[in-house]
């Protein structure tokens, strides 16, 4: 298997990158990522540096969206299909987890709006259970970090789950214990327009919410309490989608790290779905770390004339709002990327180099020990370079690029995010 390959060789491989990346020792300590002077013969020795390094490091992908017919014949991840991340993609480009996300869209805060969210999460937790359930061979349910170093050791890939907007738990904390039963192992606390618990990056207009607007100041007071039983469960708390004000309270109060799953950064990109500089030091000085995200407008402007040619071609195939997309097939959907990435010779999209760039950024701010990766695929994520699963090496090209060292790469490709696990494990009640 090719987990037991890469622990046989670990030693003398890591040993020669060690020394070619940082000149010194395996056990020499992190320098800063300075890039090395280019030479022309350097571009063999960074591709096989940087396929030594991804073939003996753990990578974990912190955000993966699936459609609620997920592991079914019309969303097989048995087959390379029309998905973005398959167990075949996920085999060829390298990728040995992901947090696979039980999302439910915003609605009213009524009590018809969070039975509507809630039997919405349920769907996509069975759907997570069926591709357990189907391919138990090669992807194996973690539920601690024990449990997915078991699942390395032994060559296979793993599953974790993630539950994206508490807008599903309505007004009650014991779904988030349910919810914890089920496998989820982290929760953010809100999407797309404030809830309940906390004030959204993105107030949506659709459900009367001005954008100038905050509905707590932050957090609510029920949002404070599912912080507090999440740490008591050992759930972490994710801060992706919640306002910057909201990011930095929940940093705060929790009694454990927490993580932002799929965000990028307002220093490189100012927009309101990223974080600030003040969010992403609050996140770091409580020891949580930020999975930089791999979608388009979070990285990089786009270019008007793309975004109104990328809206012509869903007003041609019927995708004119979320709702379509949520209820269109995976083969559509595929056709849409197909032909909005026909637009990147005209306009391109963010690459895996504007995706370093926003990496660096929060490693320059924060630290190397608070920054990881996250592509968002299933939800919208995707840019040129690592646009499926299948070319998840590509970003550890880029990052040997930039001069990271080995060690450093394990950090940001999931070894952040194993710390913060474990450390949410450990303050439990």
């Amino acid at each position: 298997m090719k987990r037991k390959f890469k622990r046989v060789l670990s030693t003398v491989i890591l040993a020669f990158s060690a020394v070619v990346l940082t000149g010194g020792p395996a056990l020499a300590a992190d320098k800063p990522h300075v890039p090395p002077p280019f030479i022309e013969e350097d571009v063999a020795l960074i591709e096989d540096s940087a396929r030594q390094i991804h073939d003996v490091i753990d990578t974990i992908d912190s955000h993966v969206d699936i459609p609620p017919y997920y592991a079914t014949p019309d969303a097989d991840p048995g087959v390379r299909g029309p998905m973005q991340v398959d167990l075949p993609k996920m085999r060829e480009g390298g990728l040995d987890a992901a947090f696979f996300i039980v999302f439910v869209p915003q609605g009213d805060l009524s009590e018809e709006g969070y039975a509507e969210a809630y039997r919405a999460a349920i769907t996509k937790f069975d759907a997570i259970d069926r591709l357990s359930a189907q391919y138990g061979d090669a992807i194996v349910r973690a539920d601690t970090v024990d449990e997915f170093e078991t699942a390395m050791h032994a060559g296979k890939l793993a599953a974790m789950i993630g539950v994206e907007n508490g807008y599903a738990i309505g007004e009650n904390l014991d779904l988030i214990d349910e919810f914890y039963a089920r496998g989820a192992r982290y929760m953010s606390l809100t999407h797309g327009g404030h809830n309940q618990l906390s004030d959204s990056s993105t107030p949506r207009g659709a459900l009367g919410q001005k954008s100038t607007e905050t509905l707590h100041d932050g957090l609510s007071d029920l949002g404070r309490d599912a912080i507090a039983e999440m740490n008591r469960l050992g759930m972490m708390v994710d801060v992706s989608h919640a306002s910057n004000q909201a990011a930095v309270q929940i940093a705060q109060i929790s009694k454990a790290p927490v993580i932002a799953s799929h965000s990028a950064v307002q220093g490189v990109l100012d927009v309101a779905r990223n974080l600030s500089d003040d969010a992403l030091k609050a996140i770091a000085a409580g020891g949580g770390v930020v999975q930089v995200v791999a979608f388009d407008t979070y990285l990089k402007a786009p270019e008007p004339k793309r975004i109104a040619a990328v809206m012509a071609i869903g007003h041609e195939m019927g995708l004119t709002s979320r709702e379509a997309f949520r209820a269109a097939s995976q083969e559509t959907i595929a056709e849409f990327r197909r032909r909005s990435q026909a637009l990147d010779s005209q306009w391109p999209r963010a690459s895996v180099s504007d995706l370093v760039d926003h990496i660096d950024y929060a490693v320059d701010l924060i630290g190397v020990d608070h920054v990881g990766i996250s592509s968002d695929f299933g939800g919208g994520g995707g840019i040129i370079g690592w646009d499926d699963a299948s070319e998840t090496l590509n970003v550890t090209r880029a990052l040997v690029d930039r001069g990271y060292t080995r060690n450093q790469i394990k950090k940001l490709w999931g070894g952040n995010l194993l710390r913060v696990w474990r450390e949410v494990e450990a303050a439990a009640d």
